[in-house]
């Protein structure tokens, strides 16, 4: 376990070494600034390094590598997770295919869209439940709220009341 540290040293060192050079092509390019800006960043895996944390993240990189490589291989061969897939597959196209129904205004039931057949107490006429309300609401205006009846109308017309 003695040369895991020796090796993020050496790891460390490569990655500043080309953090370096590159940090020079970027001085003579950019000026002074963005030159030593590159040097800020490139002497940040020595550092690492050195204190140990680049044997953290090797380890840490190891095990989720291993855990994902473990995960695809048992998706890979396992049916009972292929059934989960579908499953959450054939989810994903229900939720699309609702959001769609819903736009367009398919299998939606709204009660001011759907035209239910009564028929009015005087003419013995039928009338739409739209029409019924809005009569009614001109009978309970009056005259001198005209302008208000037409708003009612027109927000029952988009289903909002």
């Amino acid at each position: 376990m003695e040369t895991l540290p020796i090796a993020g040293w050496i790891l460390g060192g490569g990655l500043t070494a080309v953090g370096l050079v590159i940090s020079w092509f970027v001085w003579r390019r950019r000026g002074a600034a963005s030159g030593l800006r590159g040097v800020a960043w490139s002497l940040l895996p020595l550092a690492a390094g050195l204190v140990g944390l680049l044997t953290t993240i090797w380890r840490v990189g190891y095990i989720l590598v291993t855990d994902l490589v473990g995960f695809f291989v048992g998706l890979a061969l396992n049916p009972v997770v292929w059934a989960g897939v579908i499953l959450a597959g054939l989810a994903v196209v229900l939720w699309i295919a609702s959001g769609v129904m819903r736009a367009r205004g398919i299998g939606t039931t709204s009660r001011s869209k759907a035209p239910k057949a009564a028929t009015d107490g005087d003419s013995g006429t039928a009338v739409t439940s739209g029409q019924k309300s809005s009569s009614a609401s001109q009978q309970k205006s009056g005259g001198g709220d005209e302008d208000f009846g037409d708003i009612e109308d027109l927000l029952r017309k988009h289903g909002i009341e």
